[in-house]
C-alpha cells in the first residue's frame, strides 16, 4: 500500500513537472514571437512609412529627453523646461528639430515634461555617454520587468512553483506592452517595478521602504495618484498601525520637492506649464476616450471614467471593514486597473500595470468558471488577452513564406489594445465585489 501510494505520488509529481515545463516552453515561444513581430514586421513598416513621408527618426528613446534634461540641469545648470533644451532633445530623439511646416512631422515635441526630481534618480547616468546608458537601461528594464512577477505574486499572496513563475516571466517579457516599453526605454516600466516593490513591502510590513518606493514612483504622477490616494486614506484610517508608511512617504516627497527647488527654483510652475503644453500638442486621451470616440460623443469618456471611479470607490468602501492584508492585493490590482482606464495616455506600454489584475483573475479562475455567463465572459477575456500572441505567432510564421503579404497585416496584434483594460477592470470589480469572502463578510456587518 505504501509503495503504491509512493509510486502514485512520484508519477503525479513527474506529470506536474512536465506540464509546467511545457507551459514554460509555450510561454517562451509565444514571447519570442512578439519580439520577432516587433523587430521584423513592425519596425520595417515604420521605417518604410518614415521614408515615404520624410518623418525623422533618431534614437527614439523615451529615456533620452529625461536623461538629457537631467544632464543639462545637474552638470550645466540649464533649465530642462526651456525651449533651447527641447530643441536639443529633438536633435537626438528625432535626428533633427521638428518643423511645423512639414505635415508628417510628429506632434510630440519630446519636451522635458516630468517633475524635476526625476533627475535625482537619473543622476548616476548623466556622466555616461547616452549610447552606454541605452545599453544599461535596456537590460535594467528587462530585469525589472521579470522581477515584478514574484513581487506581484507576493502582493496577491499567491505562491507558485518556480517553473510557473518562470513561465509568467517569459509571458510578461514577451507581451507587447512590455516589449514596446523596453524598446522605447519607457520609464513606465521603472515606475511599475517601484509600485510592485512598494506594495510588496507593505504586505511584508516594511512600511518605511514602502513609502519611500511609492514616492520614487511619483516621477510619473498620472500613473500613481489613484493608488497613492487610496493608500494615504487607508493609512490615515489606521494611523497607529500604518503611520510609518505615511511618514516615510511624506518625508521622501518633501525631500524631493525641497531638493528640486534648490536645483531649479520655481520648478513646480514650470512642470505644470510643461504638462499643459504636452496635453495640447499630443492631444493625449485615455483608453475610454478612444473607445467613446467610436460613438458616445465628446463627453462619453468622462462619463465612463466617472462610472469606473464610482465602481472602484464602491468596492473599496465595501471592503473598509475587512482585514487590511486579507484582500489588499486584490484591491490594489483593482485600483491599478482603474488607473489604466482613466490615465490620459492610451499607450500600450502603460498596460504593464494590469499584470497584478491579470494574475488575480487567473488565480480566481475557478469562480469565474462557476456559471455559464461567467464562463463566456472569462473565455472571451482570455481570448482577448492571448490574441496578440496568436497574431504575432501567425505573422512570424507567415513571414517565412510570404513577407510581402505580412506587412500590410501589421495591425493585427494591436486589435485588442483597448478591449483588454476594459475587460480586466470589469472582471476585477466583479470578483472583488461578489467573490472575496472578506468583502462579503464586511457587507454582512453593515
Amino acid at each position: 500500500m505504501i509503495s503504491t501510494a509512493s509510486t502514485t505520488s512520484r508519477l503525479s509529481a513527474k506529470l506536474s513537472f512536465r506540464r509546467s515545463l511545457a507551459f514554460v516552453l509555450i510561454a517562451v515561444f509565444a514571447g519570442a514571437s512578439t519580439w520577432v513581430y516587433t523587430d521584423l514586421i513592425l519596425k520595417p513598416v515604420q521605417l518604410a512609412e518614415a521614408r515615404t513621408h520624410g518623418r525623422p527618426r533618431g534614437n527614439l528613446s523615451d529615456l533620452y529627453p529625461r536623461w538629457l534634461g537631467a544632464r543639462e540641469l545637474l552638470l550645466h545648470r540649464r533649465n530642462p523646461y526651456r525651449r533651447d533644451v527641447t530643441l536639443e532633445i529633438q536633435q537626438g530623439y528625432y535626428g533633427r528639430e521638428l518643423d511645423a511646416s512639414r505635415p508628417y512631422d510628429p506632434k510630440d515635441q519630446q519636451a522635458f515634461a516630468y517633475p524635476v526630481y526625476v533627475v535625482f534618480l537619473l543622476a548616476p547616468l548623466v556622466a555616461l555617454p547616452f549610447s552606454t546608458v541605452q545599453i544599461l537601461f535596456h537590460w535594467l528594464l528587462i530585469a525589472l520587468v521579470a522581477a515584478t512577477v514574484p513581487l506581484w505574486l507576493g502582493v496577491l499572496g499567491w505562491r507558485l512553483p518556480a517553473l510557473s513563475q518562470l513561465a509568467c516571466m517569459a509571458l510578461l517579457l514577451g507581451c507587447f506592452p512590455a516589449v514596446q516599453g523596453i524598446k522605447l526605454q519607457q520609464l513606465t516600466l521603472l515606475v511599475a517595478a517601484l509600485l510592485a516593490g512598494s506594495l510588496f513591502c507593505m504586505v511584508r510590513g516594511w512600511l518605511v521602504a514602502s513609502g519611500v518606493l511609492l514616492a520614487c514612483a511619483s516621477i510619473k504622477p498620472q500613473l500613481v495618484w489613484p493608488l497613492t490616494i487610496w493608500l494615504v486614506v487607508c493609512a490615515l484610517a489606521d494611523w497607529k498601525l500604518r503611520r510609518r508608511f505615511l511618514i516615510a512617504f511624506g518625508i521622501t516627497m518633501a525631500v524631493f520637492f525641497a531638493a528640486a527647488q534648490i536645483v531649479l527654483p520655481g520648478w513646480l510652475w514650470m512642470f505644470l506649464h510643461a504638462i499643459g503644453e504636452y496635453r495640447a500638442y499630443t492631444q493625449s486621451t485615455s483608453v475610454l476616450d478612444e473607445l467613446v470616440n467610436w460613438g458616445l460623443g465628446p463627453y462619453g469618456g468622462g462619463a465612463l471614467a466617472a462610472l469606473g471611479v464610482g465602481l472602484t470607490a464602491w468596492v473599496l468602501w465595501g471592503a473598509r471593514k475587512a482585514a487590511w492584508m486579507e484582500n489588499f492585493g486584490a484591491l490594489a490590482a483593482l485600483v491599478l486597473a482603474l488607473t489604466i482606464l482613466i490615465v490620459p495616455m492610451y499607450a500600450p506600454y502603460n498596460q504593464v500595470l494590469l499584470i497584478p489584475a491579470v494574475l488575480y483573475l487567473w488565480k480566481e479562475r475557478r469562480w469565474l468558471l462557476g456559471s455559464p455567463f461567467r464562463q463566456i465572459l472569462f473565455i472571451f477575456a482570455a481570448f482577448v488577452l492571448v490574441w496578440p500572441w496568436i497574431a504575432t505567432i501567425a505573422l512570424s510564421l507567415a513571414l517565412l513564406w510570404s513577407p510581402d503579404r505580412v506587412y500590410p497585416l501589421w495591425r493585427l496584434p494591436l486589435y485588442s489594445t483597448f478591449a483588454v483594460p476594459v475587460l480586466v477592470f470589469v472582471l476585477t470589480v466583479w470578483i472583488n465585489q461578489n467573490h472575496h469572502p472578506a468583502l462579503r463578510a464586511s457587507e454582512s456587518t453593515e
